[in-house]
């Protein structure tokens, strides 16, 4: 036995903190005694209420608050989900950070764009290494994902191991670089598992997830049959596609530009490493497309924040510098929209049609990097659980993958769907819910994190839906009069010059209220605004059926 303690933990317990009732802001904890061992640390991008919201990350304050527990943050691969709230988090809690190379190799490009010059104790993992704490060892087994160096993860304690999967699926006919490595999750399996957190992504889809060769084979014949320039979008981190896109590109003899400049800095460092293989004299400079025919080129492009939507919507526009959409240009979107940004896809699509674009997206250029229903089953077979939790994905995949562990044999009350915030506790042979920790969003709005919340969404809704009605007084109180205006103000909410009749009925009504309180014994200023915001509320709503916001300013000489 490798534990220096040899008393039994009292019990595991397993915390949601994201990644459950949702796509992205991956984050759990397992802890061991009192050490806590956190598993990713992701992020997710904004669904469509979310104005002005750039990414949402996991509300860490539990992290935070118990930062001396921590023996580690441990990545089981370098996408966006799993790694994007690692800048926000260093900020605040100095513990290693363990992953494999390329992971470790994506989070330190992450921060080097967040500008952040933190000396970080990264620790570089390999399959084959093993980490021994107190009261835990750590192993890690490959698995088959949509970029190379993916991990799943065992926790290996007194009570028994806790393995998670991180993202998988079993593609047989995958390249060495992303192939899963099955006998060791059979001996995994072998041994023990106390408990499996397993991904639920495609849970509700039949079948097996098709090979990434079928894709290959369809992008080799698309790029015969373009006749003008082709533009390649892709999510920066996605490792495979690019590779894809390469191999297509060398064979109808293309040249490949690089558009996007998180996108060049993974691409750089992907080539280098080994994780890309690309043929000598194939990259060109953006700058030097326009020596080339266009069907002799290829843009391979992503935006900034890794996410190519918006910058092919800015190539449409003409607002990207470096490249705009033209006609008989073929784009090739390999990138399953984020939740909630389904609108924008069909959006971007109908964009890239009206400048004349021929746009390529879906199954015939992109799978999934997520297991369906029969691999789902494949992994619980080689781990034999005694325990399942379903983890990664909407509340309906996690319930959806709890039916098939039910199927294959695991008892209903063995199974645990969890919430964001749930403490899962085994002990006992038994698992249950033992309270919650803090959980939900941190909204990120440029440099501000965590500073816009539900009020302020609420305000950007109404701000949307309604607009704002400003109405603006300057009075004299020693005289008790009106010393200029009311003059009011309107965005967004109805057209002023066509609205004369509405805006003079609202100035009249301002005004008689102002000079209704300065005749008053009192002039308190938060009565009178409050008595103009409800006056003017109702006034337009019975008028207009809209509710604008209403600031009203009132200012004194």
């Amino acid at each position: 036995m490798f534990f220096l303690v040899n008393e039994f933990a009292k019990s595991i317990k397993i915390l949601c903190l994201g990644g459950v009732g949702e796509l992205g802001k991956n984050m759990y904890v397992v802890e061991v005694h009192d050490d806590l061992f956190v598993i990713d640390a992701g992020l997710m991008f904004p669904e469509d209420e979310m104005f002005g919201i750039d990414i949402v990350i996991p509300d860490y304050s539990y992290l935070v608050e118990n930062k001396n527990r921590i023996r580690g943050i441990f990545l089981s691969h370098g996408h966006e989900d799993h790694i994007g709230a690692i800048p926000y988090i260093l900020r605040q809690i100095d513990v290693p950070v363990y992953g494999t190379r390329l992971t470790l190799a994506l989070t330190k490009i992450k921060l080097k764009e967040h500008g952040l010059s933190l000396k970080i104790d990264f620790r570089e993992v390999k399959e084959n290494t093993q980490l021994t704490f107190e009261h835990a060892k750590i192993t890690f087994f490959h698995v088959n994902h949509s970029i190379p160096d993916a991990v799943g993860i065992c926790i290996e304690t007194s009570e028994g191991n806790i393995v998670y999967t991180g993202d998988f699926k079993f593609d047989q006919s995958a390249d060495p670089l992303y192939r899963a490595h099955i006998s060791k999750m059979t001996k995994i399996g072998d041994r023990g598992v106390l408990c499996l957190l397993s991904d639920s992504t495609e849970s509700e889809k039949e079948g097996y997830t098709p090979s990434e060769i079928t894709v290959a084979k369809e992008l080799d014949d698309v790029f015969k049959r373009a006749k003008s320039r082709i533009i390649f979008a892709c999510y920066a981190s996605q490792i495979n596609a690019i590779q894809r896109l390469i191999n297509a590109a060398y064979k109808s003899e293309r040249k490949v530009a690089i558009v996007g400049r998180a996108l060049h800095h993974i691409f750089q460092m992907a080539a280098k490493n080994g994780y890309l293989y690309v043929p000598e004299n194939l990259i060109i400079v953006p700058n030097n497309l326009g020596e080339y025919p266009d069907n002799k080129v290829v843009v391979l492009m992503s935006g900034n924040q890794g996410e190519p939507l918006e910058a092919l919507q800015m190539m449409v526009k003409r607002s990207y510098n470096q490249i705009q959409i033209q006609k008989g240009d073929t784009v090739i979107i390999a990138a399953s929209p984020h939740r909630g940004g389904e609108q924008f896809l069909i959006r971007t699509v109908d964009m890239l049609y009206r400048a004349g674009a021929n746009v390529i997206s879906g199954k015939r250029v992109h799978v999934s990097g997520h297991g369906r229903r029969e691999e789902l089953k494949l992994m619980i077979n080689l781990m034999k659980p005694k325990f399942f939790v379903p983890i990664h994905g909407e509340y309906k995949m996690l319930v959806s993958h709890a039916q098939i562990a039910e199927h294959m044999g695991i008892p209903s009350e063995n199974i645990f769907i969890p919430e964001k915030g749930d403490v899962i506790e085994i002990k006992h042979g038994k698992i249950r819910a033992n309270g919650r920790v803090t959980a939900g969003n941190i909204l990120i709005d440029g440099s501000g994190v965590g500073d816009v919340g539900n009020i302020v969404l609420r305000d950007r809704k109404m701000l949307s839906q309604d607009g704002i009605f400003i109405v603006v007084v300057t009075i004299n109180r020693d005289e008790k009069k009106i010393a200029s205006g009311p003059e009011i103000i309107s965005r967004g909410f109805v057209y002023v010059r066509e609205s004369e009749e509405l805006m003079g009925q609202a100035t009249k009504l301002v005004k008689e209220i102002v000079e209704k309180n300065l005749r008053g014994q009192f002039f308190e200023w938060s009565n009178v605004k409050q008595e103009i915001r409800d006056s003017l509320n109702g006034y337009l709503f019975n008028k207009t059926k809209r509710r604008p916001m209403i600031i009203p300013i009132i200012m004194e000489i």
